[in-house]
């Protein structure tokens, strides 16, 4: 059971912290609108809570890069002021982060969304108490989450030999590719916005399915981690 125990815990934020469909998919859909794609359904863009923008706009939309460029940009015209806030926190997430905070436990913020956006989110949904780092991706930079795991890494001191204390929890493929890359495990959740079967797909240590069984997981993998540290 060694290598399952944790002490640091990395969360991704949108749909595994908080649910920021309206705001995003608004925002896209004002960006699209804006180099001619009108795209009235709201629930087509629900693909794109998770990865980077970049990515996204490209994939689903076929974008070259002067046009993925300027639907970021006009993206984050809407989402800045009025999309980021288009967001609610998840039932369940302050009790959770709380009870692990208390267990002793060290809490990251690891998300795409980029840094300065993610700093809002905490501060306006109540979550900044709880998380020793916040870390995103960069506004002229990379949204990659291998990137942006690593760089929690730096914020928290993790080394080489302190990886297998580390976990990573989020709802999209991108999260768990992103923890295998950087040689950590990883929870799936479903509550948020994976398709049925993504996160086994991309090599989930864990699956949850619930806010509750994801509470009760990450508590029985840092009370063992706090353990060892106690027997030291």
């Amino acid at each position: 059971m060694e290598n399952n125990m944790k002490k640091y815990i990395l969360f991704d934020l949108d749909g595994t912290l908080t649910e920021p469909k309206e705001g995003i998919t608004k925002s896209v859909q004002y960006a699209l609108d804006s180099i001619g794609i009108h795209e009235p359904d709201l629930n087509n863009l629900i693909k794109f809570i998770g990865p980077p923008l970049e990515v996204s706009f490209k994939e689903y939309y076929g974008l070259n890069d002067a046009d993925t460029k300027e639907a970021v940009k006009r993206y984050r015209e809407r989402y800045k002021d009025v999309g980021i806030f288009e967001n609610s926190i998840y039932d369940g997430v302050t009790d959770m982060l709380d009870a692990l905070k208390k267990q002793g436990a060290e809490l990251a913020l690891a998300t795409s969304k980029p840094d300065i956006f993610a700093e809002r989110i905490v501060d306006e949904y109540g979550m900044r108490p709880y998380l020793d780092v916040v870390a995103g991706g960069k506004i002229n930079g990379s949204c990659v989450k291998a990137d942006v795991i690593r760089e929690a890494f730096e914020k928290l001191g993790i080394g080489e030999d302190d990886k297998k204390k580390v976990i990573m929890v989020g709802d999209r493929e991108h999260d768990i590719i992103g923890a295998n890359e950087c040689g950590i495990e990883s929870v799936g959740v479903y509550f948020g916005y994976a398709a049925p079967g993504e996160l086994e797909a991309a090599g989930a240590t864990y699956i949850v399915s619930s806010m509750g069984e994801l509470k009760q997981l990450l508590l029985e993998l840092s009370s063992e981690a706090q353990e060892e540290e106690g027997q030291r």
